[in-house]
């Protein structure tokens, strides 16, 4: 029985490594690309640094990539950048596998 007690902690404690892990990546995934964002619409480096936490903090609306790609067309079309959903969803997917990298020289 201890033999299935030492593999069922170990595999909730490899759940919740990976769990962290993916936080992890989308915060900083989130942050990269409010820096972007900011970069496009001409922030300087204090509005930047405060517009990358507002675009981490919008993660936390809904599940999923919606909201930050919702807040981030919003405030980019709003400073009048020329940009679509599309242009977003590929900025998203290219900081994706920058913070993934970023994280994995981290360790």
């Amino acid at each position: 029985m201890t033999m299935f007690d030492d593999r069922e902690r170990a595999e909730e404690a490899k759940f919740a490594h990976d769990q962290e892990t993916v936080f992890r990546v989308q915060a900083r995934r989130n942050k990269l690309l409010g820096q972007w964002a900011a970069e496009q619409m001409g922030l300087d480096a204090a509005e930047t640094e405060s517009y990358a936490r507002s675009v981490v903090q919008a993660e936390f609306e809904e599940a999923g990539d919606e909201d930050v790609v919702r807040k981030l067309l919003g405030d980019l079309v709003s400073a009048g950048v020329d940009i679509d959903d599309a242009a977003i969803r590929r900025a998203l997917e290219v900081k994706s596998v920058e913070a993934r990298r970023q994280l994995m020289g981290e360790v």
